[in-house]
């Protein structure tokens, strides 16, 4: 059954919002010892991670959860390993807060700085993937911001386990181990409730299915950046390199077709269908993807399952599945982006310049690629460390949130007793 906590989850904002101010004020240095630490201390605990995750991997089976939500949930030493790095990593980029964005001086002599300062405190609300909870309190710790967790119940312990093994290491830094706070239950109301703290919590990011994001924008008060579906789209133009194509493709597909940045749909110039479809085709077989082709790609190929849908063109399957389509040009290939893309990641593939071009400046998304796979759309592949989302919104971030996304700004005003005339 279950409880109503909301007067406990008013109590972790309002100390959020008191540990912020002093986070604020904190050396790069100070934050970067802490980093330091937390990243020994996932390691040294390790196996109590993998014990506390293995109970979320069972509960799931039991679930009947799908093998890719499944595949999202494991922690093991490799993930460990990569959470803790994430961390290191985070420790070496530059102090985003304090810098001098811009500097002037007006004719009256008053001298203005733009000065980069941290948001305040961020509630992230996610769903499967443990490793966000120590990817996002290294961010939001080195950008100066206090973070509030809400993870999804199928990594109840996991999340539980990561979260107070760094909150506890915290005490022994001088980062106040009250910038770190999380929200276990899976009450809704908790949840909505949170959504109404605008006086303690200043920005929501939210990272999961369609479902989660819509609740959150509909009923948050808070700013929100939502870190939308990916419905990525990988075009391989007729002056495409066949070799490069099909390695592009099958990287963006099959490498880890769970996550929001792997290929949904796969778009191909009519002239080259022939020529490239039916090995890709075989590779796609042999890895078990589920092809559903439009009406011309299944007349010009065989091996595709089924015909796509309406639908289909609008999916993230996050699964071994993929929509297929020939289309007749470059233009037919950027208008479908636009129409049924996500405005996440897309690539073309093509060693014609000038058409690549056209492709990164009249496809609307975030990341736009030209010879490479979507699958890099990633803070830790950007060099940003890690990611608290990725951003298919255009305000106030774009793309793979980082430390920079995580700022704000102020003006600072120097005078010499000028007054407004």
């Amino acid at each position: 059954m279950k409880t109503d906590n909301t007067k406990n989850v008013l109590l972790i904002a309002q100390k959020a919002k008191e540990a912020s101010r002093r986070l604020a004020l904190l050396s790069a240095i100070d934050k970067n010892n802490a980093l330091i630490k937390m990243a020994r201390t996932l390691i040294d605990n390790q196996d109590l991670i993998i014990r506390e995750n293995e109970k979320d991997i069972i509960a799931a089976k039991k679930q009947n959860y799908p093998k890719a939500l499944i595949e999202r949930l494991v922690l093991n030493e490799k993930r460990i390993k990569e959470m803790s790095n994430c961390l290191l990593d985070t420790a070496k980029i530059k102090d985003p807060i304090g810098k001098v964005l811009a500097a002037y001086k007006r004719p009256n002599g008053l001298v203005i700085k733009k000065i980069s300062v941290p948001i305040g405190v961020i509630g992230i609300i996610y769903e499967s993937r443990p490793n966000v909870a120590s990817d996002c309190i290294g961010l939001c710790l080195k950008s100066g911001n206090s973070v509030i967790l809400k993870g999804g119940k199928e990594a109840f312990y996991s999340n539980k386990a990561i979260f107070k093994i760094l909150q506890d290491c915290l005490n022994k830094t001088k980062v106040p181990s009250d910038c770190v706070q999380m929200i276990s239950s899976d009450n809704r109301k908790e949840l909505n409730h949170l959504l109404k703290l605008s006086q303690y919590v200043d920005l929501i990011v939210p990272r999961g299915g369609e479902g989660l994001i819509k609740f959150v924008a509909e009923n948050s008060l808070i700013p929100v950046v939502k870190h939308y579906k990916g419905v990525c789209h990988t075009y391989v133009s007729d002056k495409a390199n066949i070799k490069m194509a099909e390695k592009i493709c099958y990287n963006a597909k099959v490498q880890r077709p769970g996550v929001c940045n792997a290929m949904e749909t796969l778009l191909v110039h009519k002239n080259i269908a022939k020529k490239f479809l039916p090995n890709m085709i075989k590779c796609f077989q042999a890895a078990k993807v589920e092809l559903r082709g439009s009406a011309l790609a299944m007349k010009l190929i065989e091996g595709i399952d089924k015909k796509a849908t309406e639908a289909d063109w609008y999916a993230e399957y996050l699964d071994l599945i993929l929509a297929v389509k020939v289309v007749n040009n470059t233009d037919e290939a950027i208008n479908h982006i636009n129409k049924y893309g996500s405005n996440h990641s897309d690539t073309i593939v093509t060693k014609d310049k000038k058409e690549a071009q056209k492709f990164l400046d009249q496809v609307d998304s975030a990341c736009v690629y030209w010879n490479a796979s979507t699958r890099f759309t990633d803070g830790y592949e950007f060099g940003f460390g890690a990611e608290v989302g990725i951003s298919t919104d255009k305000i106030h971030v774009r793309g793979p949130m980082g430390l920079e996304g995580l700022t704000t700004y102020k003006y600072e005003i120097y005078g010499k007793g000028q007054i407004r005339q």
